[in-house]
């Protein structure tokens, strides 16, 4: 049996993902947490083969809780599941602990190889990502500007780019305009950059998809 924890806070995947589990010739002991404080308290209660985290939560958001939890239970297997494309956040997850990568559009069969494979002590990451996290090795390689960010900078960063004003970003991640706006200024400091606008040719630039952050607004 392998036990496996869903973190995502729309009732709806969390159902959905039961289904999925559930009608699998592998058997599934499974739970459910909508947000941080839930996941980490049923992480540090349980006992859980794989952890299935989404990034997109309010408060403390995804990359916030694999810390926590490998800070508490280093132990525990984590597979990031998102709408977030691998190059926003797929190194930053593996650099924090997670035990593999998968954007929520793949199929349910993919899905499933990849929590028994991470249950197992295994690792699933794509080609790229592993390319991009071995090309991270080389000491003369230098990091652009946006992955100097903060886990939560980077997040905000995404949004102030993909138009997003401060009141808006501040009321979907449960935070106050002051403290976005700060997050705001200390990301335009880091990246040398002047403005909202500035940000979001960066991003043109970059190639960083910026419709996924839109989304997970939604």
């Amino acid at each position: 049996m392998i036990r496996v924890l869903i973190a995502d806070d729309h009732p709806v995947i969390r159902q959905g993902l039961r289904l999925i589990l559930s009608e699998q010739k592998e058997t599934f002991s499974i739970g459910e947490a909508e947000n941080y404080l839930d996941v980490v308290r049923q992480v540090r209660n349980g006992q859980w083969d794989v952890v299935l985290l989404d990034i997109s939560m309010p408060g403390k958001n995804g990359l916030d809780a694999l810390k926590q939890i490998k800070n508490e239970k280093p132990q525990t297997h984590v597979l990031i599941f998102t709408v977030h494309p691998e190059e926003h956040y797929g190194l930053r997850a593996l650099k924090s602990g997670a035990a593999g990568y998968l954007n929520k559009a793949c199929d349910p069969d993919t899905l499933i190889s990849a929590i028994v494979r991470v249950a197992q002590g295994g690792k699933y990451i794509t080609q790229s990502l592993a390319e991009k996290l071995a090309s991270t090795l080389d000491t003369d390689f230098e990091r652009p500007p946006h992955e100097v960010l903060t886990d939560r900078e980077f997040q905000i960063f995404n949004l102030l780019a993909a138009g997003k004003t401060v009141s808006e970003i501040a009321a979907v991640l449960a935070l106050s305009v002051k403290t976005i706006s700060t997050h705001r200024t200390k990301i335009l400091t880091k990246m040398n950059l002047r403005n909202n606008a500035e940000l979001m040719h960066y991003s043109v630039r970059n190639g960083l998809d910026l419709s996924q952050s839109i989304d997970s607004l939604n």
